[in-house]
């Protein structure tokens, strides 16, 4: 499980900089930066102490 949110979070960090660098999409890309943060908050909540 931790894997997979480990590559959506970079998944999302990519998209998020690839869209606000090289495309103009307005909106959506800060979307991609609140689900990866999401994603890492999760991943460090669900790591066993």
């Amino acid at each position: 499980m931790r894997v997979i949110l480990n590559i959506l979070a970079i998944s999302f960090i990519l998209g998020w900089i690839l869209g606000f660098f090289v495309f103009s999409a307005g909106f959506l890309i800060h979307i991609f930066l609140i689900l990866a943060i999401f994603a890492l908050i999760i991943n460090f909540l669900s790591e066993p102490v």
